[in-house]
């Protein structure tokens, strides 16, 4: 049964050792909650593009941010000294760090943000929204490479990664927030999720979009209503053994 199959791949992956090859090792690497929620959203919107690369360029970006991502956002004094990572330049950079210094001191911060989102009529396009109305004009395509508008059907992949890393409570996963449950999450999609997906006859749609992040999740509920979202360790698996 694809279930059991599902279930094996979850026990052997969701472990403390997946933390160290993937971005989710650097919200790991704080304790308090604004740390790791904001350290945890830069790390998302870099995990694109080969690994090693960008966890090498997240090594350095931390390493400008100082002992507290959360004081370093506050500061406001964001000298990057011509960082730069593939599409998003120095500029889409510090723009991003622009917005979440706005979004901390007045509105909330990330968990206020989400928390609102959550009781809108779309979390993704709320979420993204925000950043836009409060962009500044030297923000580039790399910007809005990094905030993709969800209202252009994309899978929206490092977002719900974010969310399952911040929701989620596991040997890999933080759990700082509680507005949100496992159940309310949607898959992390991308080429890798979705040609495994296909293969495995999980997933019929063709597209690697939204419609297609709302069938498959719709097929890990009917696994577990209530943690869909933990099958994200089986597809991986899947596709680690079957290379």
């Amino acid at each position: 049964m694809i279930k059991d199959l599902m279930d094996e791949f979850v026990t052997r992956y969701e472990t403390e050792d997946f933390i160290k090859d993937d971005p989710v090792q650097f919200p790991h690497r704080y304790k308090k909650a604004e740390d790791i929620e904001i350290a945890g959203f830069i790390a998302s919107i870099f995990a694109y593009g080969n690994r090693k690369a960008f966890i090498g360029k997240l090594n350095q970006l931390f390493a400008l941010m100082g002992e507290s991502p959360y004081e370093y956002i506050i500061n406001g004094r964001f000298e990057l000294n011509g960082f730069n990572y593939r599409f998003m330049k120095e500029n889409d950079i510090a723009a991003i760090l622009e917005v979440l210094h706005k979004l901390y001191l007045k509105d909330g911060g990330l968990a206020g943000l989400f928390a609102h989102a959550v009781q809108s009529e779309d979390l993704m396009q709320y979420v993204c929204d925000y950043f836009y109305k409060n962009v500044s004009e030297k923000a580039g395509d790399g910007f809005y490479f990094a905030i993709p508008n969800p209202s252009k059907g994309g899978a929206m992949k490092r977002m719900w990664m974010f969310l399952r890393w911040m929701v989620r409570k596991s040997a890999v996963d933080l759990g700082v927030w509680k507005f949100m449950t496992p159940a309310d999450l949607c898959i992390p999609m991308d080429v890798h999720v979705a040609r495994i997906s296909r293969e495995l006859g999980i997933l019929k749609r063709n597209s690697n979009d939204k419609k297609a992040v709302t069938e498959l999740t719709a097929f890990l509920r009917t696994l577990d209503p209530q943690d869909p979202i933990k099958y994200d360790f089986a597809l991986f698996g899947y596709g680690v053994n079957n290379k």
